[in-house]
């Protein structure tokens, strides 16, 4: 059985919405979009390298697969990032997108999200990770599908926008495996679940 994976950058408040730039994601008013790269550092840049290096595929919910598509599908810029992120096997949940072909290697899961990652988890083959995609978290999370989060807490609160851990969901006990701090006070915690 195949394990999943979760990276996610978090505010101290639990906002996961808007991280990269002004216009990502503006759902519900939300205005504090790029609140996130200010804090990347030499630290952050070489554990989520570290994240990436680990084999396996790549898992999506819409949205965040077509923003990714966009950022990254079309870039060749040499960045080690962009190459990982092309050749990785990526699976995108979606009920409404018509197909997945705008992205090289990417699969189109249609359906349900529970059912279609539970079904793709049991399946033999390399590891799930998730970047982003937090409708999609909370779905599997509240499913019991995610074994590993990896959070990248922000040292700033936002006061709205789309929360990680919003909505119902059974009570989980995760145990942190490690934690590295940034030089811009940005803590990453590793845990898993119980």
């Amino acid at each position: 059985m195949r394990s999943i994976s979760v990276t996610m950058f978090i505010s101290l408040d639990g906002v996961v919405q808007g991280l990269g730039r002004p216009d990502e994601d503006t759902r519900g008013g939300f205005t504090h979009g790029g609140w996130g790269p200010r804090y990347t550092d030499e630290v952050m840049s070489r554990e989520l390298a570290q994240g990436m290096a680990r084999p396996g595929d790549m898992l999506f919910g819409r949205r965040t697969w077509e923003d990714f598509t966009a950022a990254w599908g079309r870039a060749t810029d040499g960045n080690p990032f962009t190459a990982h992120m092309n050749a990785a096997t990526k699976y995108v949940v979606s009920r409404s997108l018509p197909d997945a072909n705008a992205w090289q290697n990417s699969i189109l899961l249609r359906g349900e999200a529970v059912e279609t990652v539970g079904a793709l988890k049991e399946q033999p083959g390399t590891d799930l990770s998730i970047n982003g995609s937090a409708s999609l978290v909370r779905s599997l999370h509240a499913a019991g599908l995610i074994d590993r989060y990896t959070l990248l807490i922000h040292p700033l609160t936002l006061g709205s926008g789309m929360r990680l851990f919003d909505g119902p969901a059974p009570l989980t006990e995760l145990e942190l495996t490690g934690s590295v701090t940034t030089g811009t006070g940005v803590i990453i915690a590793h845990y898993a679940r119980r």
